[in-house]
């Protein structure tokens, strides 16, 4: 598929180009306008939108926040609205790109398309504009955060090359549990802690996170590395295989042969010979540090999200246990008011969704902060810290209550 926003104007790729060429990123010539506009729409939210709208529609909650937590409001209201539409237009692009549909395990890895390129240069604007707020804020944020931005921005990067265009959309659909994220963020600051639409968006949460970063991420990794692994042989192959000096030119091996010929109209076929069209600049394969710095870097993130859920898991076992034994024992008169009054389930399952939401929160800032907790006991209290006084004792008494019947 074309890219649906066309081709920037000619003095500025004119003015890229060079620079383009010099850092091994020929398509960023095509989307380099997506990427300042994407950058400058999320500074105007950051810096405009939302100190302006939010006082609006929260009148009592905003203006009350102090500067640091202002910024940081106005930080989540960008989170939100970025990955709402990064989300939709990734979904929108794998549905309709018929030429995207169409590729070859090498063309996924060398091949190219308008559409995929416009999802990258969408989330570079982003990740260009949550570093320079990373910088500025450094103190705030600590240099975990900044590392996030600076490698994200770095990864996503590489696909100028071009590189795994075709996986723009996939990983970008890693985010779609951070709608739900913001959002249980926000009912913290607008005092909806523990309501039911914080416990609604919990749920939709957990079950989003499993689906979207364990189930298809890790299924998608798989389906990547083996696409990257056929391309690291075809370039070894003819490496190995060719003259000493002789330039490796890997395409005769990778881009099937795309005429126009099934096509009906203009349009299909410049999309169909968009796919090889960077060819010149990968007719020396994939090197094999470029394989090796993205499986890492998407072995670690597949680590953390198994990690964060784990501990999600284990936020909810926590509340079947029990005290530990050796607690002490309870007076007679607290189990017999426990006995007679039985445990609201739907408030101890509200309690489990909500403190497993807050679990997976404080676990994501944690490690972008560089202050990921070192033991269960330290996370178990960075995440009471952030409950407020009534759903801690809420969650106390619900925890007696199943311990005394279980008894």
């Amino acid at each position: 598929m074309l890219d649906p926003l066309g081709a920037p104007p000619t003095w500025l790729r004119n003015f890229i180009e060079p620079y383009a060429l010099a850092w091994n990123s020929p398509t960023l010539t095509e989307h380099i306008h997506e990427v300042i506009g994407a950058f400058l729409f999320y500074q105007f939210i950051h810096s405009v939108v939302s100190p302006w709208l939010s006082p609006i529609i929260f009148p009592r909650s905003y203006p009350a926040l102090n500067a640091r937590t202002k910024l940081n409001w106005d930080i989540h209201v960008v989170s939100f609205i970025q990955s709402v539409l990064i989300n939709a237009l990734a979904l929108w692009e794998m549905f309709v790109d018929n030429e995207r549909r169409s590729m070859s395990a090498g063309e996924r890895v060398f091949g190219y398309t308008g559409g995929c390129g416009l999802i990258q240069a969408l989330a570079v604007g982003y990740f260009i504009y949550d570093l320079i707020v990373s910088a500025q804020h450094l103190q705030m944020f600590g240099i975990g955060m900044l590392f996030h931005a600076v490698s994200a921005l770095w990864v996503f990067s590489l696909g100028f090359r071009p590189f795994l265009n075709y996986y723009a959309p996939v990983f970008i659909l890693y985010e779609l549990s951070s709608p739900f994220l913001n959002i249980h963020w926000f009912l913290d600051k607008v005092n909806m802690t523990g309501s039911r639409a914080q416990w609604y968006n919990g749920m939709m949460l957990l079950a989003v996170f499993f689906c979207c970063r364990l189930v298809w991420g890790t299924w998608q990794s798989i389906v990547v590395y083996k696409d990257m692994w056929y391309a690291l042989q075809q370039t070894w192959s003819l490496s190995s295989s060719s003259p000493l000096q002789a330039p490796v030119d890997i395409n005769a091996n990778v881009f099937k042969l795309r005429d126009g010929g099934m096509c009906v109209d203009e349009t299909c076929a410049r999309a169909n010979a968009e796919i090889a069209r960077f060819k010149d600049f990968t007719a020396g394969g994939v090197p094999t540090w470029l394989v090796v710095t993205y499986v890492t870097s998407n072995l670690i993130l597949n680590f953390l999200n198994y990690f964060w859920f784990s501990k999600m898991v284990e936020t909810v076992l926590k509340r079947f246990r029990g005290p530990p034994s050796g607690a002490g024992e309870k007076k007679v008169g607290e189990k017999k008011n426990a006995e007679e009054k039985p445990v609201n389930l739907e408030d101890l399952a509200r309690d489990v969704v909500l403190e497993a939401a807050a679990k997976l929160e404080e676990e994501e800032g944690a490690v972008l902060r560089g202050e990921l907790p070192l033991t269960v006991e330290q996370i178990s209290s960075a995440i009471d810290a952030h409950l407020p006084e009534e759903l801690r004792r809420r969650r106390g008494e619900l925890l007696a209550k199943v311990s005394l019947q279980g008894s």
